[in-house]
């Protein structure tokens, strides 16, 4: 791993450590831009699939979508979330998958996997399993989950073709690829590519459209596909922008419409 991916990956520990532990201390988390109304983060769930999910694994969340939904999970399947944070994904598809289901959360950050476990116990959750690992080297054997979901994490990643590889991988023959992430369409400011704290605001390391498409092709899924959900405009970027200490006047308007939410889906052929 290069220092630049090692640094990335320290960085991105470092912060989502430090939500884990706002959510735990004050019962208030943020990121992705800033807090519980930033427009990437806010309003992704409906009031029904959060009754009796914990407070914290919704304070926890740092999503751009909602891929429980968007994935038509099914009663006994076997489900990984990659980057599963406080556990949102995990217990909210623990539910569909119902009880001769199983859904894996994996997450590199302990606080975050001691606040997800922590909402499992509350949750009542027993068809649920949080792994430590890194989404680049997934702990778990070839052919043996069939949907892989993941919300706003795999932009955060350095070695984002490794990634996609390791899905490919541990899903069985004909299992569904099925992620939200933050997607840009066109080229991005220099400023904003080279900045860390925009990367763990999930702007600056997310792929561009063709790019993710082909990447999963390269990996050998098939039957990719990316449906924008959410566009953000230059007014969003402002406050992302000003907190990174960069020219918000100057470079909002260069973004403007080029960041959007997607959902991005895939097939391991059978």
């Amino acid at each position: 791993m290069t220092n630049t991916a090692d640094t990335i990956k320290a960085t991105v520990r470092e912060q989502y450590g430090k939500r884990a532990l706002n959510v735990v201390a004050s019962g208030c988390g943020c990121g992705c831009g800033g807090g519980s109304a930033d427009p990437i983060s806010s309003e992704l769930y409906e009031s029904n699939e959060l009754a009796g999910i914990p407070e914290a694994a919704v304070l926890a969340s740092l999503g751009c979508g909602n891929p429980t939904a968007l994935a038509e999970l099914q009663p006994g399947e076997v489900v990984l979330d990659l980057g599963s944070g406080g556990g949102i994904d995990v217990l909210v598809s623990s539910r569909r998958v119902g009880p001769t289901g199983k859904v894996y959360g994996l997450d590199m950050t302990d606080e975050m996997l001691a606040l997800a476990r922590e909402n499992q116990r509350k949750a009542g959750a027993r068809n649920v399993e949080f792994l430590k690992g890194d989404i680049e080297n997934i702990p778990l054997p070839e052919n043996s989950v069939d949907v892989i979901i993941s919300n706003c994490v795999i932009n955060l990643a350095a070695d984002k073709k490794r990634v996609l590889r390791e899905a490919f991988r541990v899903l069985k023959p004909g299992g569904r690829f099925a992620v939200s992430d933050i997607v840009v369409k066109g080229a991005m400011p220099a400023e904003v590519r080279r900045n860390v704290e925009l990367w763990i605001g999930c702007v600056a390391g997310a792929l561009e459209e063709d790019e993710y498409l082909a990447g999963l092709r390269d990996a050998g899924f098939a039957a990719a596909s990316l449906e924008p959900t959410r566009v953000y405009r230059a007014a969003d970027a402002r406050a992302f922008l000003a907190e990174a200490g960069l020219d918000a006047d100057a470079l909002a308007p260069q973004i403007d419409g080029k960041i959007f939410s997607a959902f991005v889906r895939a097939q391991k052929p059978s």
